[in-house]
């Protein structure tokens, strides 16, 4: 089964071509097609390779022999929203990160010290199941192979309220413009944000892209932004950053 998708519309940087895109029913629809998720942090090619999308019978949340099992295209507020109504602590951060589950899983999703990984039991993709010590993971990054098609989490007692607040208050200052989210991964010992408002980039802009005036490390959609100006900027920033400050900027948004 596929579905034809405006991609412009799907992604929240709002670029992106009318592709279309498989979608996933069951473990054997899982073909080498890009997963998208809830295109929350993707810039998007006119001419991507094939993608695909988890169906709606990967959306769930259950407890079993107290482990919570997650589909991994469950949306990260459904399971904020769980965890808070069932009293389950380390999900807090959810309120400010956007995506299906799967997704966030894929990346090691957090915010400063924080990492989705901290909970994972387990997870089940098309080519098998997984403890978490099987799988090789770091800042923003896994070794996954693989469709993630569930989670398993570790349930521990007393979501933090004032913790979630706390992680709202630090994000308040994302901007309010269509994004991706991060540009770019933070460097060892410094802020990606930090080197790009140094050396003169925020709010420099091309086209109807930018980097945010209002936080530098993200690149954000005035309005009619392309992908070609886009890729402009993002490559203009890892030059400059690497000229000025001997740094190797990494993408953390996923290019398709």
């Amino acid at each position: 089964m596929t579905k034809t998708i405006d991609l412009s519309r799907h992604t929240s940087i709002g670029i992106g071509p009318i592709a279309q895109v498989k979608i996933i029913e069951n473990v054997g629809d899982c073909g080498d097609e890009f997963i998208i998720g809830r295109g929350n942090n993707l810039l998007i090619s006119p001419t991507p390779p094939r993608l695909a999308m988890l169906g709606d019978c990967y959306d769930y949340i259950e407890i079993k022999n107290n482990i919570l099992v997650v589909g991994a295209a469950t949306s990260s507020g459904k399971l904020l929203t769980f965890c808070k109504k069932h009293d389950i602590a380390g999900f807090e951060l959810l309120a400010k990160l956007p995506g299906n589950i799967g997704g966030l899983v894929k990346m090691n999703a957090g915010l400063k010290e924080w990492e989705i990984f901290e909970n994972l039991i387990c997870l089940t993709t098309n080519r098998g199941t997984f403890h978490k010590k099987q799988i090789s993971h770091a800042y923003r990054s896994t070794s996954i192979d693989g469709v993630i098609l569930e989670v398993c989490f570790e349930i521990k007692n007393g979501f933090d309220q004032e913790m979630m607040d706390f992680f709202i208050k630090l994000r308040d200052n994302q901007p309010g413009e269509k994004s991706a989210g991060s540009c770019f991964k933070n460097p060892p010992n410094a802020f990606a944000g930090k080197l790009i408002e140094e050396a003169g980039l925020k709010g420099f802009q091309k086209g109807q892209m930018a980097f945010s005036a209002k936080h530098a490390n993200f690149l954000v959609n005035l309005g009619g932004g392309t992908f070609e100006d886009a890729i402009w900027l993002i490559e203009h920033a890892k030059n400059t950053i690497k000229e000025k400050f001997g740094v190797d900027l990494e993408l953390e948004i996923k290019l398709i």
